[in-house]
């Protein structure tokens, strides 16, 4: 039975082993059964489901995954979190604890062998350092995806779904909206953490598209230029653009294709779709 989403519980595993919080992991523990049972169901975990949990941290949120899911591989970075992990998870026969850097794993690798190469679910409580990494690698290596349901700082949360003309609009609100659905599922404030972090925190569930929503000749390409448009924000999006040194991209061509496109040549980045720039990639 899962027991470590009470607070006094939680407190006595960390005295126990004398653990010392790592700010350079960015630890901060959930101690909230609430907020924990909030993204299990959004998540909509099954025995049907190996799941990749990200920081299992003591085991908290692992010991709810193990209970709802059919397999469950937590990858912790922290070597003292080891030990605490062994007795935590002892009654789970189905979890497998890998102590590594998450980005430093295959995790194609791990699917295949955890899962026959089947899509996986990614539950995780995020370090907030590292959450933009994290979530692109797993989408850019092409790892086989259900959906990502994670804990974040809340404005990163808000940053991957808002449209455009919006202050948070930029390269990650389109990257995470090329390749999924982002839909803020629970707002956490701090005092549900053990430390207290000095943000608000939202869980966020990102629902992988079987086929991304735009068509594109050249991914890379067309994610260079949304960089490049966002790196200077007030700058437009001509000479942001012209400004570069993009392969074969100055400030002219910029302009005659946002002409094309029925565009101001005074248009900045934070305007475009993911649409016009799928386009204007296209016409580059």
């Amino acid at each position: 039975m899962a027991y470590l989403g009470i607070p006094q519980n939680t407190i006595a595993v960390l005295q126990k082993y004398h653990f010392n919080f790592q700010k350079k992991f960015g630890q901060n523990f959930l101690i909230d059964t609430t907020v924990l049972d909030r993204i299990i169901s959004s998540a909509e975990i099954t025995k049907e489901d190996c799941v990749l949990e990200i920081g299992p941290g003591i085991g908290t949120m692992t010991q709810y995954l193990a209970e709802r899911a059919g397999t469950v591989v937590a990858v912790e970075i922290d070597k003292a979190l080891i030990p605490i992990l062994e007795e935590t998870l002892q009654d789970y026969d189905n979890v497998t604890v890998i102590n590594d850097d998450i980005l430093k794993v295959d995790i194609n690798r791990l699917v295949e062998e955890k899962n026959g190469g089947r899509p996986i679910k990614v539950v995780a409580n995020l370090p907030y350092y590292i959450t933009t990494p994290i979530i692109m690698g797993l989408f850019e290596s092409r790892v086989p995806l259900k959906s990502i349901t994670i804990m974040v700082q809340k404005e990163v949360a808000d940053r991957m779904q808002v449209g455009p003309g919006t202050k948070d609009y930029g390269a990650l609100s389109l990257a995470v909206q090329y390749y999924a659905k982002p839909e803020i599922v629970a707002n956490v404030p701090p005092n549900c953490f053990i430390p207290r972090p000095n943000v608000g925190s939202a869980v966020i569930r990102l629902t992988r598209y079987e086929e991304p929503p735009v068509q594109v000749k050249d991914e890379k390409k067309m994610f260079a230029l949304i960089r490049a448009s966002f790196n200077q924000r007030r700058k437009t999006l001509v000479n942001g653009l012209g400004n570069a040194g993009l392969p074969g991209i100055t400030k002219e061509s910029a302009a005659a294709a946002l002409a094309q496109m029925g565009l101001s040549p005074t248009v900045r980045g934070e305007a475009l779709t993911l649409e016009q720039f799928a386009r204007l990639s296209d016409l580059l």
